[in-house]
């Protein structure tokens, strides 16, 4: 059976799951790395921020009616997007989907004329830098954050094609 993997805007329902992933301490270690609780208001705030940004686009990545992670493209400087995607569901790890879920992500924003696209990824997440290089980004640089005692290094990629 063909599972049916769509993204679709983030909504006020959706925040249960971003409390749920906000809080995983192996997601976590994959992503920004600091692993301090988020609290409640805290949660509530970084949410609505999301909900109500009018420069970034958020998404929810669905596979067969159950929501299963995050997408995300945050506007940054001279038209440049960073690309941020998590399979909060981790059952669905290691399956493809982060992968498919990045590319409907950028035929969407291909659609929308957003073409310069950028990541920044832990060297250490084998898994997510497979996927970005299966959809078309490369490694351009490493960024050191010499400040922030949670991420080092990151590796830096554009999409390219």
């Amino acid at each position: 059976m063909q599972r049916q993997l769509s993204l679709r805007k983030i909504q006020t329902v959706d925040k249960k799951y971003f409390s749920k992933w906000w809080r995983d301490r192996e997601l976590l270690k994959l992503t920004s790395g600091i692993l301090k609780p988020i609290t409640d208001q805290e949660m509530e705030k970084y949410f609505l921020a999301m909900l109500k940004s009018k420069a970034d686009y958020h998404f929810m990545i669905i596979l067969d009616h159950k929501k299963i992670g995050h997408a995300a493209l945050i506007k940054r400087k001279n038209n440049w997007y960073e690309n941020q995607i998590a399979i909060g569901e981790k059952k669905f790890w290691d399956k493809g989907y982060g992968t498919a879920a990045i590319k409907l992500l950028i035929k969407k924003i291909k659609r929308l004329g957003i073409f310069k696209i950028y990541l920044e990824v832990r060297d250490t997440n084998t898994r997510a830098i497979r996927a970005y290089e299966k959809c078309g980004f490369q490694e351009v640089s490493r960024k050191k954050y010499f400040k922030n005692k949670y991420l080092k290094e990151t590796i830096k990629m554009e999409l390219k094609r």
